[in-house]
C-alpha cells in the first residue's frame, strides 16, 4: 500500500473540518446579526417614522427619505462582509477586541434607531450617534489591524454615520 507523502496527517484533516465548521458558523452569526439589526431598524423606522412628522424636523439639505434606507442597506452588507473577513482571519490574529467593538457598534446602531424613531428622542439619539461614530472608528481601526480590506469596507459606513450624526445634531438644534 502506497501513501502519498504530501497528504496531511489525519489530525490535520480533523482540524481543517473543525476550522471550516467554525468558520461557516461564525460567518453565519455575523451575517444574521447584521441582517437582524437592519430588519429591526427598518421596522422601527418604518412604522413609527410614518406616524412621526419628520419633514419639518429634517434640515433642507438632507436627502430624500428613500436615500437613507438604501444607503443603510449597503452599509449593513459592507459591515457583514467586513466582520466575516475578520472572523475568517482569526487564526492569524487575535480578533476578540475587533469583534467586540463590532458588536458594540452594531448595538449602538440599533439603539440610535430605537431612540430616534420609536422613542422620538433626538437628543438621546444624537448622543448615541456620537457613541456610534466613535465605535465605528474604533472598529475600523481594529479591523485594519486584522485585514486592510475589512477596515476599508467600514470607511463608507463611518462616513455615513458621520453624516447621520450631523443630520441628527441639526434636528436637535431645531427642536
Amino acid at each position: 500500500m502506497s501513501t502519498c507523502p504530501l497528504a496531511p496527517p489525519a489530525a490535520l484533516d480533523t482540524h481543517a473540518v473543525t476550522h471550516r465548521d467554525w468558520s461557516v458558523g461564525g460567518v453565519t452569526v455575523i451575517v444574521v446579526a447584521c441582517l437582524a439589526v437592519e430588519a429591526v431598524t427598518g421596522l422601527v423606522a418604518g412604522g413609527p417614522a410614518r406616524s412621526w412628522q419628520l419633514d419639518p424636523l429634517n434640515p433642507s439639505w438632507a436627502p430624500p427619505e428613500w436615500v437613507f434606507g438604501s444607503a443603510w442597506s449597503v452599509q449593513y452588507v459592507l459591515m457583514a462582509v467586513a466582520g466575516a473577513l475578520v472572523w475568517l482571519a482569526r487564526d492569524r490574529e487575535d480578533v476578540c477586541c475587533p469583534l467586540t467593538a463590532f458588536g458594540v457598534q452594531l448595538a449602538a446602531n440599533l439603539a440610535w434607531a430605537v431612540l430616534f424613531f420609536a422613542l422620538h428622542s433626538p437628543l438621546a439619539a444624537f448622543l448615541t450617534a456620537l457613541l456610534l461614530w466613535a465605535m465605528v472608528g474604533l472598529t475600523a481601526a481594529h479591523f485594519l489591524g486584522v485585514s486592510r480590506l475589512a477596515g476599508g469596507l467600514l470607511v463608507p459606513y463611518w462616513a455615513w454615520v458621520s453624516y447621520a450624526v450631523f443630520v441628527t445634531g441639526s434636528i436637535v438644534v431645531t427642536t
